[in-house]
């Protein structure tokens, strides 16, 4: 998914917490999940779209009649509806982003999963997601759910936080460690140079 816009993290939890406990309520927690899923998937496809849910100057009647094209189209549950009218109704349909990716965090938590922070420099497509995933899995020996941001100041590779490990394979990375390793065998050079004036 691209960056999600900043918001508080107490009023991201506090929609993302709403919309999870009516689903359980409804006994729709998956169907709610597949249609945050599939949300996320057309903010990323669409441009329009996210224009749609982060430019304030939009209204709420022109907001509310594309939201409402979307679900009809996608065919998403009635609890998916209500919810986006109740973010344009509060004027905070442009902290969508943030809210799918923590129902994706909580409902990752509640299964047990760990979940994995990557950055990159581009999208990924579906086919690296999966086998990012699937090697993540294996590597660590329980099911790992990725929240994936873009970076393009890392120039190209990733960086993946588990837990607390970190492993830095992003170009910008590499070219920070050449840069310190160049650095300090000038120093030692200049040491070895001052050790023979001496």
């Amino acid at each position: 998914m691209s960056a999600a816009i900043r918001v508080s993290s107490v009023v991201t939890s506090r929609y993302a917490t709403a919309l999870l406990d009516l689903a359980a309520d409804k006994k729709k927690v998956e169907k709610v999940e597949a249609d945050m899923k599939d949300l996320g998937a057309m903010l990323d496809a669409s441009s329009e779209l996210r224009d749609l849910v982060h430019d304030p100057r939009i209204s709420k009647s022109t907001q509310k009649k594309v939201i409402a094209d979307v679900v009809k189209k996608a065919k998403f549950q009635d609890i998916t509806n209500n919810f986006l009218n109740v973010l344009i109704e509060n004027r905070r349909l442009n902290i969508l982003e943030a809210v799918i990716k923590r129902v994706h965090q909580e409902l990752a938590a509640m299964r047990g999963e760990r979940i994995a922070k990557i950055k990159v420099a581009q999208d990924l497509t579906q086919k690296q997601i999966k086998e990012l995933e699937a090697s993540l899995a294996k590597a660590s020996g329980s099911t790992v759910t990725l929240d994936i941001q873009v970076d393009p100041a890392l120039l190209g590779g990733m960086v993946i936080t588990l837990d607390s490990r970190m492993i830095d394979d992003s170009v910008a990375g590499k070219l920070e460690r050449l840069k310190l390793a160049m650095s300090r065998g000038s120093n030692e050079n200049q040491v070895k140079n001052l050790s023979e004036v001496v």
